[in-house]
């Protein structure tokens, strides 16, 4: 198949599809519900796929970082240090949303924030200022305190959402894909 013929078949393609065909079906479950969060809070469509590409782009540079050593010792041990912390709001998020009366907002947007710092430190020296924008873009949206409020009340618009979330967390933290 010519270049010219494999380009026009990948116009067709959807960033969503292309997306599927590399990630895992409980990755790409749990990021669609992050789209439909996104579209639900921004009411745009497009607010929630740039949402969603930033998120995507985001891992993949660093997974080819990572792949390509391009970390020296120091950023390795900052990647350590960001994978716990990572895990550890991610297993946060599953206990407010499981446990009654436990959600401290102001802990979880503390802790995201960690999370954004350490990441936007270890890529400052290899990517562009247009990641490191798409990095604070992703944890602005999901630090917004109207959507955690939401995200988490008992009888809210998104809970059915978040119960679909949490799952998809609990799996992928059982792999050890999160």
């Amino acid at each position: 198949m010519g270049m010219r013929a494999q380009k026009k078949i990948l116009g067709r393609m959807s960033n969503r599809s292309m997306a599927k065909v590399f990630i895992d079906d409980t990755t790409g479950n749990l990021l669609d519900n992050l789209h439909r969060v996104v579209r639900l809070r921004s009411e745009s469509k497009k607010e929630a796929e740039k949402v969603i590409k930033n998120v995507i782009k985001i891992v993949v540079k660093i997974g080819i970082l990572y792949r390509n050593d391009q970390f020296n010792k120091e950023e390795l041990l900052l990647v350590e240090r960001f994978k716990r912390k990572f895990h550890s709001t991610a297993m946060t998020v599953v206990s407010f949303y499981e446990v009654d009366y436990s959600y401290d907002r102001n802990f979880l947007v503390q802790s995201l924030n960690e999370c954004c710092a350490m990441l936007t430190q270890l890529v400052r020296p290899h990517l562009t200022d247009k990641s490191i924008a798409r990095i604070d873009h992703v944890f602005r949206f999901f630090t917004d305190n109207e959507l955690l409020e939401k995200l988490f009340r008992k009888d809210g618009e998104y809970r059915r959402l978040m119960s679909k979330i949490v799952a998809d967390m609990h799996k992928l933290m059982e792999d050890g894909g999160l």
